[in-house]
């Protein structure tokens, strides 16, 4: 019996799921720098308030 990877339909499927993953990938590693950047944005924020900011704690 041949292997599943020897057929056609075994090749895309290999193929399909690691183009599937490399996007999770990218995306996951796109998402946790969109949350470090967010966090600093915040802490920094609330450290260095811009004039809006300051005008509205008066």
């Amino acid at each position: 019996m041949a292997s599943v990877l020897a057929t056609i339909e075994g090749m895309i499927a290999v193929v399909w799921h690691f183009w599937l993953g490399l996007i999770l990938l990218v995306v996951g590693g796109l998402a946790v720098v969109q949350l470090v950047v967010g966090y600093v944005a915040k802490v920094s924020a609330m450290k260095y308030p811009n004039r809006r900011q300051r005008n509205a704690q008066k």
